[in-house]
């Protein structure tokens, strides 16, 4: 091995042993009280010279012990710890043993006290090692005791000032782990609150494509099957419906299907994917396939008329697409509850607001229609969603209404102008 890679490996045992003792306090501390407790040992026998007294038995040793020892328990019982060493610590100065030993022990103990329990414990454990340290400092030759009282209360104020700060530094610590605890939840709930709501906004886009072109399929196939013998040429004109509905739903699933492929469809962008399919998936229905739509339920049987009031301007694209979505579900109502009904759409643009006003005459008056369906609650859904409202039921005179109002901004420039092919359809006025 290298001399680099042994020293490299000499850090991470280093790290690794430091991360160990931090996992287990008490076996740190109790390393520590044994090694203040050896070095006070070997001071007092080899530099007797601050002693009035030699050490001359076991009860010095035993003292030594007594105040260096209980550090291994500082951070369960920090003032008792604190009270004992202070004991400990003045005994031994006071039967004239090396005053310049076992001191540091009140101030560990000192600092624990002020990291760790309240203001009260805090001071009395102040006002004991300004004791301690008087008493010892006091002893030396030529030292007065106001002299070793300033010294005792500056050694104790800075030690309480290390204690408070490590203390406030971890009442912090906890906080921001209690914030970034929250935060990660309130995270984890606003992405499932994301992941239903883009579940609930794709179900409505599929439940209007689905249900609406599904609705003209199977009423085209039952009408080409009734007529496939007796009038063929109505039939292949059934035929032809089902086959442009049938398409344009694909191609709606498509759209639909690049949403759930957004990651997808940006690699090959990256890569330079086909620009047929990137306009395929981002072409966005809106008011301005309304006649295609109408001509569709034309050729379904289904009469519409579809009237423009007031000077049309170009939408938001989500209010276009939702006004498209609203109109084409009134559409896929009619044709399932009312057959070939007779409808009109009425588009009008006001200052500050679209009011789309679908009715039929299918049906007697005061006759709902079959609410079995989720028709009208994704419209209601789609409409609340751009702060719209919307009004649906019976007619007085016969069939059913339904009115929805959307608050428009009061310039394109606001609103954002549209494209030139997602200019209002030229409607039947």
């Amino acid at each position: 091995m290298t001399r680099r890679g042994y020293h490299a490996l000499m850090r991470l045992r280093a790290a690794a042993l430091i991360r160990w003792l931090a996992l287990h306090p008490l076996l740190l501390d109790g390393a520590t009280g044994l090694l203040m407790t050896a070095g006070s040992w070997f001071w007092a026998v080899y530099e007797p010279g601050r002693a009035h007294r030699p050490v001359d038995g076991v009860l010095p040793l035993a003292l030594t012990a007594a105040a260096n020892l209980p550090m291994a328990l500082r951070r369960r019982a920090p003032f008792t710890v604190l009270v004992g060493t202070c004991a400990a610590a003045v005994v031994y100065h006071a039967l004239g043993y090396n005053y310049g030993l076992n001191s540091m022990a009140p101030l560990l103990a000192l600092y624990t006290v002020a990291a760790r329990r309240s203001a009260a414990l805090c001071a009395a454990g102040t006002a004991l090692t300004v004791a301690e340290w008087t008493h010892a400092g006091a002893l030396h030759p030529g030292v007065a005791v106001w002299s070793a009282l300033g010294q005792s209360l500056m050694v104790s104020a800075c030690v309480v000032f290390m204690g408070l700060s490590m203390r406030l530094l971890a009442e912090r610590t906890r906080e921001l782990a209690d914030v970034a605890a929250q935060l990660r939840r309130e995270q984890g709930a606003a992405a499932r609150r994301a992941v239903t709501q883009e579940r609930v906004r794709i179900a409505r886009e599929l439940h209007d494509v689905v249900a609406h072109h599904m609705s003209v399929i199977s009423v085209q196939a039952g009408l080409g099957r009734y007529v496939v013998f007796s009038d063929p040429a109505t039939a292949h004109e059934t035929l032809g419906v089902v086959a442009d509905t049938s398409r344009e739903a694909l191609a709606e699933m498509r759209r639909l299907l690049s949403i759930l492929r957004a990651e997808t469809a940006e690699a090959d962008e990256d890569g330079g994917g086909h620009d047929e399919d990137e306009e395929l998936y981002t072409t966005t229905p809106g008011l301005g396939r309304l006649r295609p739509l109408a001509d569709r339920m034309r050729a379904a049987g289904m009469p519409v008329e579809v009237r423009i009031e007031g000077e049309a301007r170009p939408l938001p694209p989500g209010v276009d697409l939702c006004a498209y979505r609203v109109v084409q579900e009134c559409f896929t109502n009619v044709l399932k509850h009312a057959g070939a009904a007779r409808t009109e759409v009425v588009l009008t643009y006001g200052r500050a607001e679209l009011t789309i006003r679908v009715t039929d005459d299918g049906g007697p008056a005061g006759e709902p229609p079959d609410s079995g369906g989720q028709g009208l609650m994704g419209m209601t859904e789609r409409v609340r969603l751009y702060q719209g409202m919307i009004i649906a039921g019976p007619r007085p005179s016969g069939g059913f209404e339904v009115v929805v109002t959307f608050p428009l901004p009061s310039s394109p420039e606001e609103g954002g102008l549209a494209a030139e092919g997602d200019r209002l359809p030229g409607a039947d006025r």
